[in-house]
């Protein structure tokens, strides 16, 4: 048995690995291969030599054919020299029973098992199992620190010479070890000395990294979203991720190059990146804006002014919700009837010169086309001073004197106005009657006749408004006056005069004392020539709808005037009984003479009557006030 061994050649001109058998294979009836160790080891771009002995039954074979092969296709083992990704680089040389498989300018793809066939005129062929594994590694730098780098293959020699490479040109020094300023575009790589042409990879600090994200299309709560980094990196970079922060420093989140949101929600939308990172530096990436879909939120409702809300200032009701995309508003309200309108689009609902009628409840409603949500309702108390006051009487008919009459008064007014009642005396200063809606008179006098004002008030304004009342009251006690008011004399013109406080006015009637007709009616009743026949008591009667009065009034004429009239009276009489008397006489003398001839026959005697007094009272009662006399019930 036979060591590997290097050939001169072989070594100047580069590095052969040259391996004769270290195992054998020995098969039945004289069939066998023997091959060299069962691993070779080599560099990327070396040569390797692979050897092997065989034997087989000369007895009764002849040996038409041998090959090298690495595995079979269509169930038949292929030799090498006919596969094209080993043209040009591979040689079989067989010398009595040893033949030598030459690999030049090996690949990491040559890494296989290499089997060796003999194939004789008898019908049965050998191939050697197992054959020899041949692993092929390149070259690689390690970075021993962030200034030193080390060139190095598992396969390599124990001493060999080795060129550096900065940026692909060659660099001072052939040690395994090299020392470097590093900067953070550049790259080093080695290779062997002779094999120029199969550097090692070059090793150099992260590119600027690059995000991606799985879900390209649009991104929803709720759903399943990764982002990925990536980084040309030699060695491999590790990957760190951050979220960019409003206001302070970007928090960290994740170690790897994969950063997964298995439910994203709406706190997750922001800017992200990450930063790949190895021995020789760092890059971040650029910034990835994660947009996460939502429905909206529960919309919140906020009023401007938030104080008190007087009628004719501007107020602006504000309507948001957290949504992506933004939503959409509309503003409803609900009037006292249960009805809702729709009124307004847009999160702003502007009243600018409110109105009493403008309270109510208020809410929006906001929607995107992933939700909709509406808001709570929010009241809107808009305060104002009294309007006009309403003012009514009960009974609404006609007021009697003793009756219970209430007198209400209302005001819209918020907040709810305060009322006074006031009576129209004449003064600038009048004093409260009564303070609240009602002013109650329970058994109301005709002195309350008059004008009554209600004031309503609250802490914005005043206003007030008048209302009339008359009270209807029956005829009080009739007052009934003379005129002339001296002494009446026979003969005079006198008038009685009556008058009584009434509502409706009372119509009147005059009566005379013993006497069932009236005399007069009207308020004025005159007896043109006034005689002692007309002394007497003389009653007025007040009358209206609701009742009827009387007062009497007694008329005498003074005494002188009385003693006047009986002198002139007996007087007259005397004088007119002297003829009277005369022709009686005459006639009785007569009688008596006749009556010594004849009896006499009687005599008959007629006597004027006093004249009345002149009644004028329907003058008097035409006189009157027509007014009052068309006010008769």
């Amino acid at each position: 048995m036979r060591g590997a061994a290097v050939s001169p050649t072989a070594a100047a001109s580069g590095l052969v690995v040259f391996l004769l058998s270290v195992s054998a294979v020995q098969g039945q009836d004289g069939w066998g291969v023997t091959f060299s160790a069962p691993e070779i080891c080599a560099v990327k771009g070396s040569t390797v030599e692979i050897s092997c002995t065989y034997t087989y039954p000369s007895t009764w074979s002849t040996v038409e054919r041998t090959f090298w092969f690495t595995e079979r296709k269509g169930g038949e083992p292929a030799d090498l020299k006919t596969a094209s990704e080993y043209a040009g680089r591979v040689e079989d040389r067989c010398e009595t029973n040893t033949c030598t498989l030459r690999i030049r300018k090996l690949r990491e793809s040559d890494s296989a098992e290499y089997r060796f066939r003999i194939e004789t005129n008898h019908p049965l062929g050998n191939s050697g199992s197992p054959g020899v594994t041949l692993s092929v590694t390149g070259l690689t730098v390690q970075v021993e620190r962030k200034d030193k780098l080390k060139c190095q293959s598992s396969c390599l020699p124990p001493a060999h010479r080795y060129v550096w490479y900065k940026n692909l040109k060659a660099q001072s020094g052939t040690s395994s070890t090299h020392s470097f300023l590093f900067g953070e575009t550049d790259r080093y790589s080695c290779a062997l000395e002779g094999h120029e042409d199969f550097p090692s990879p070059a090793v150099y600090s992260p590119k600027l990294a690059s995000v991606s994200v799985s879900a390209s299309a649009q991104i929803e709560k709720g759903s399943s979203v990764t982002l990925t980094c990536s980084s040309d990196a030699n060695p491999a970079a590790s990957y760190t991720w951050y979220k960019e922060g409003h206001h302070s420093h970007p928090s960290h989140l994740n170690e790897g190059p994969r950063l997964i949101f298995s439910s994203i929600q709406s706190s997750d939308s922001g800017q992200y990146y990450c930063r790949a990172e190895n021995e020789l530096g760092k890059r971040r990436s650029e910034s990835i804006s994660m947009d996460v879909k939502y429905p909206t939120t529960l919309p919140s409702v906020s009023v401007s002014p938030s104080a008190e809300i007087q009628e004719g200032s501007s107020v602006t009701l504000n309507c948001s919700s957290d949504a992506n995309p933004a939503a959409s508003y509309t503003w409803y309200k609900k009037d006292p009837h249960a009805h809702h309108s729709s009124f307004n689009e847009g999160p702003l609902l502007v009243l600018s010169s409110i109105r009493s009628s403008d309270s109510g409840q208020y809410y929006c409603r906001a929607d995107n086309k992933l939700g909709a949500k509406t808001s709570t309702r929010i009241p809107i108390d808009v305060t104002y001073s009294p309007k006009l006051p309403s003012v009514s009487v009960s009974p609404s008919a006609g007021i009697e004197e003793g009756s219970s009459v209430t007198l209400n008064c209302s005001s819209d007014a918020n907040p709810a106005a305060n009322y006074t009642w006031y009576k129209e005396d004449g003064n600038q200063t009048r004093r409260p009657l009564s303070t609240g809606p009602q002013l109650v008179f329970s058994s109301i006098q005709s002195s309350d006749s008059g004008e009554y004002f209600c004031t309503a008030e609250n802490k914005l304004g005043r206003t007030s408004t008048n209302i009339s009342i008359d009270v209807k009251y029956a005829p009080k006690p009739p007052s009934v006056s003379v005129s002339p008011s001296a002494e009446i004399e026979a003969g005079s013109s006198v008038t009685l005069t009556c008058s009584s406080d009434a509502n409706p006015a009372a119509n009147y009637t005059w009566y005379k004392e013993d006497e069932d007709s009236p005399k007069a009616s009207g308020q004025n009743f005159t007896i043109p020539d006034f005689r002692a026949e007309h002394s007497g008591s003389y009653s007025c009667g007040a009358q209206n709808k609701l009742g009827r009065s009387n007062s009497t009034f007694h008329l005498s004429i003074v005494a002188g005037s009385w003693i006047l009239e009986d002198i002139i009276r007996t007087t007259l009489g005397v004088l007119m009984l002297i003829p009277v008397v005369l022709l009686s006489l005459w006639m009785r003398k007569k009688k008596a003479l006749r009556s010594t001839t004849e009896a006499p026959e009687p005599e008959e005697i007629e006597m004027d009557s006093i004249p009345e007094y002149e009644n004028d009272s329907h003058t008097a009662a035409q006189a009157g006030d027509p007014e009052e006399q068309g006010d008769m019930a």
